[in-house]
């Protein structure tokens, strides 16, 4: 469990430094980037093997297959929302933070089914962080000015490559012993 809060840690803090601690950016002068991504990749091989290693222990809850329906339909989302980021489609202007709004969609969906005690240190930890991320982002920028135009070939393609990368993550979890579509 160790493992699991101390990578949840280093990535809060990795995400976070630059906000709340803008000079140490500046010191670094460009430096700060390898470092970051550094970090981000040690949190989360330490997050990975510290959720392979953690018991389930203290259930809130009881997973059942509504729940697991509701985690599919909010990834779904969560997955469409990173498309809606990078490739700015029409939602992204409609959604001020809409890669933190995704990852705060995938923390809920997965503590959804995912409600014990490394689940909540996980998934919770991570929502915990994007929601503090968006009130810092919000207190230290205004809102850019949205882009209401439509390119529906654009959406297509983010729509297509939202279920091509759902695929995968749900092959990945099928590939780790997690079956998102049933028992």
């Amino acid at each position: 469990m160790a493992l699991l809060i101390l990578g949840v840690l280093i990535w809060s803090l990795a995400h976070l430094a630059k906000r709340i601690f803008p000079g140490f950016r500046r010191a670094l002068k460009g430096a700060e980037r390898p470092m970051v991504a550094a970090l981000v990749l040690i949190s989360v091989v330490l997050m990975f093997i510290g959720w392979r290693a953690a018991d389930p222990v203290f259930y809130l809850w009881t997973p059942n297959a509504a729940l697991k329906g509701i985690n599919n339909l909010l990834m779904l989302f969560a997955v469409y929302l990173f498309a809606v980021s990078g490739m700015k489609l029409w939602l992204s202007g409609k959604i001020r933070h809409p890669q933190l709004t995704g990852v705060k969609t995938w923390a809920l969906a997965h503590l959804l089914v995912n409600p014990n005690l490394p689940g909540i240190i996980l998934f919770g930890g991570l929502l915990a962080w994007a929601v503090l991320e968006v009130i810092l982002i919000n207190k230290q920028s205004k809102p850019a000015k949205p882009n209401p135009q439509v390119n529906i070939g654009k959406e297509i393609g983010g729509i297509v490559g939202t279920l091509i990368l759902y695929g995968a993550i749900a092959g990945i979890h099928y590939w780790f012993g997690y079956p998102v579509f049933g028992a």
